[in-house]
């Protein structure tokens, strides 16, 4: 399976990256406006892999070109950009493309970040009503710490909660969330229920922000 990761030199994508890269076999697509700004990425993201895993299949490609090739495409990308990519890529898509969106819309102040959702409810319903009508789209990775997931010497022993109306779409990515080693996923529903797993995103990040001895929180259901 190829994985498209838009905006894949950002934060999360770069920590989406190096776990599906090192945790399972699947070609691993990085995207940016800049084509050449993935396939410096890439190198970075080589030279990270070499010493932990033995098989490395990692590419770059401006954001249509990623979108074009992949099964999966993820939009790895601020929630005030992800309107505006998909757009621009939704000429890539199709019916046999899996949309996925780990956004989540926040404002901070003094005491903290809050949850903010745009009109349509939640950043995944945003993108659903941008998105083709035949591309199923995926919410997923909404509460996954950018920082535990780019370092490859932390264990990951966290949940993600996973959103879809697709009964397909939804267990494919299912599916390559429960390959990242040390990552459950567990279905919460269909996009309707979005915004109720992006609001967990500005708690987790709260918490770490007033406790000195926690840092990259996630979630464990039990």
């Amino acid at each position: 399976m190829r994985i498209a990761l838009l905006g894949g030199t950002g934060d999360i994508g770069e920590g989406l990256a190096l776990r599906f890269a090192r945790d399972t076999g699947h070609e691993i697509l990085i995207g940016s406006r800049d084509p050449e700004k993935a396939r410096d990425a890439v190198a970075e993201y080589e030279d990270e892999l070499a010493d932990r895993t033995d098989e490395i299949d990692i590419k770059g490609f401006g954001n249509e070109m990623a979108a074009d090739r992949a099964d999966v495409v993820i939009l790895s990308v601020p929630p005030y950009y992800v309107g505006d990519t998909v757009e621009a890529v939704a000429d890539n898509l199709d019916s046999d493309t899996v949309l996925v969106t780990p956004a989540v819309g926040m404002q901070g102040d003094e005491d903290g970040l809050h949850y903010h959702p745009p009109e349509a409810g939640s950043v995944t319903e945003l993108v659903a009503g941008r998105a083709p009508d035949e591309v199923p789209v995926v919410g997923a990775f909404h509460n996954l710490a950018a920082d535990a997931l780019s370092n490859l010497d932390n264990d990951l022993d966290l949940d993600t909660l996973v959103v879809a109306d697709d009964d397909t779409a939804g267990d494919t990515v299912l599916t390559i969330a429960n390959e990242i080693e040390g990552l459950r996923a567990l279905e919460a529903g269909p996009l309707a229920n979005a915004a109720e797993v992006e609001s967990v995103t500005p708690l987790v990040i709260n918490i770490a922000k007033y406790n000195e001895d926690m840092h990259d929180v996630g979630v464990k259901w039990t």
